[in-house]
């Protein structure tokens, strides 16, 4: 692929922000490991190479650190080595890294050669995040120093004849300010590359693939009404209209409303081939009397995957299925490189003698990417920034067993999070805020009477990607609103607690 830069992953923290951070500027970076075969690497035509930081050591000793295959520096593309991937380039190119007491953590001033193409049109000094043990003792043959600390004399080096430069510190992060104008002169200067990644070229791209690989046959969707499927649905049917299919299974667990937008969205909206099955009755009779939440979780998928197979056998020549699978999701499974459309996949039930094709849009897409493609194509706002919203739906909110008499309670009170939530301008920054009801009731006071009711939690957390999350410091008096609301409008309930605990060590949901 022309007119993009490849991450080359060593395990940092930071690998993925950094890819995040090239697509900002709108040039296509893509996350590949570090033992990519270099056939495969040149057969993606990159103007540029950026090996990223690690948790590992390059020192012997240190245990199995990971290693490039040297030959990329002979490619004649330019590279940019952070942290660990300068001290890779300078092992490599003959220099020496030592562990000699130099680490640095956290924001240090660092001294720039402005000299040097990489830190052009910056201040001669800038502040910097540094988190290193290892440092360069002994720059390599061909290459200058171009930045240095007060503890550090080598803080980063360059060869301006081969292009290939290494930095210590992190200009993918926030705490370095300039670190953006840093990679903007590494991309569009040093690589040559053009701010072409843009929303409108990535649904032309991605309508023409379809478009080619769609030759016969009909596609299915499974709706969920969430932004991704949502997201994908659209864009296919952008490609292939009539020919797709989307089956929207409501198992009668959904928020308060959600499948009358959905049918309106997509159904009325967009004017798209929606089968609506109602199976709330065949769900919940299932979950009658269970309160184990793995118990819940499988009931619930088994059955969804039995109510999809029946509405997609009804559908003749299915040749393939769409799924909104993230970038996020193709970088946790190892960054490993896989192709858009896999073959004999035997999805949902789907009789296993058919061939299968999956159609994954969104797959280098990361969420807030997707997002914008929803924009770009005109779906509303509750969708495109919806947030997320577990497969089980309410079961796993509800704990202890579903009834419909809790579904109604939660819903109604979950619908008054929102709207506080959303009228607070809150809804757009906070990963997830909605209520819990548990199995447990208490003593109340209500219109001089006695009440024996459930309680609701609240709980609003701050995520980037649903593995660690902090609880949300709200407001005293969107809480006492919330409350306030829930109290008097939603029967059955007589208190409100808010949920302070951030992950880990407990989990965002609850069961």
């Amino acid at each position: 692929m022309s007119n993009s830069v490849l991450v080359i992953d060593f395990g940092g923290q930071y690998s993925q922000l950094i890819a995040r951070r090239v697509r900002e500027l709108r040039v296509y970076s893509e996350l590949i490991p570090y033992d990519t075969d270099i056939e495969k690497i040149k057969a993606k035509k990159p103007d540029g190479l950026i090996l990223s930081g690690s948790p590992y050591s390059i020192l012997p000793g240190r245990g199995k650190a990971p290693v490039v295959d040297k030959r990329i520096f002979s490619l004649g593309i330019p590279v940019l080595g952070i942290c660990y991937g300068m001290q890779m380039i300078s092992k490599v190119f003959g220099g020496e890294v030592s562990a000699a007491g130099n680490d640095e953590y956290g924001k240090t001033k660092v001294k720039l050669n402005i000299g040097s193409p990489l830190f052009k049109d910056l201040k001669t000094a800038e502040t910097c995040w540094m988190s290193h043990k290892d440092s360069v003792a002994k720059i390599p043959p061909g290459f200058q120093i171009i930045a240095s600390t007060y503890k550090l004399p080598v803080a980063g080096i360059g060869n301006d004849k081969k292009k290939i430069y290494g930095i210590q510190f992190h200009p993918e992060v926030m705490h370095t300010p300039s670190g953006i104008e840093m990679l903007k002169n590494f991309l569009f200067d040093i690589c040559g590359c053009s701010p072409t990644w843009t929303m409108v070229s990535i649904i032309e791209n991605q309508i023409g693939k379809i478009k080619e690989e769609v030759k016969e046959g009909k596609i299915i969707c499974g709706l969920s009404g969430g932004v991704d499927s949502s997201v994908a649905a659209v864009l296919v049917n952008k490609a292939v209209g009539d020919k797709l299919t989307c089956i929207f299974v409501n198992h009668g667990l959904l928020r308060k409303g959600e499948a009358e937008q959905v049918i309106k969205t997509f159904k009325e909206n967009f004017k798209m081939n929606l089968i609506y099955r109602d199976a709330s009755d065949r769900f919940l009779d299932k979950l009658v009397g269970v309160v184990d939440p793995e118990e819940k979780r499988k009931i619930i998928g088994k059955e969804f995957i039995r109510v999809f197979e029946e509405e997609a056998s009804r559908i003749k020549d299915v040749n393939y299925l769409v799924q909104g699978t993230l970038y996020s999701d193709v970088i946790e499974s190892g960054t490993r490189d896989a192709a858009k459309i896999k073959s004999h996949h035997n999805v949902g039930g789907i009789p296993a003698d058919i061939k299968i094709n999956l159609i994954e849009p969104l797959r280098l897409l990361f969420k807030d990417e997707i997002r914008k493609i929803g924009i770009e194509l005109g779906l509303p706002d509750d969708i495109v920034w919806r947030q997320p919203f577990p497969g089980p739906g309410l079961a796993i909110r509800i704990i202890g067993e579903v009834t419909r008499e809790k579904i109604k309670i939660l819903q109604d009170a979950d619908a008054i999070v929102v709207e506080e939530i959303k009228r607070a301008n809150l809804y757009k920054k906070i990963w997830q805020s909605f209520a819990i009801l548990p199995s447990i009731r208490s003593v109340g006071v209500m219109g001089d009477k006695r009440t024996y009711y459930y309680p609701i939690v609240i709980r609003a957390v701050s995520s980037t990607d649903a593995m660690t999350a902090d609880w949300v410091r709200l407001s005293h008096r969107v809480l006492e609103r919330i409350s306030s609301r829930i109290v008097n409008e939603v029967e059955g309930i007589n208190r409100v607690v808010y949920d302070i605990s951030s992950k880990p060590p407990s989990t965002i949901e609850w069961e």
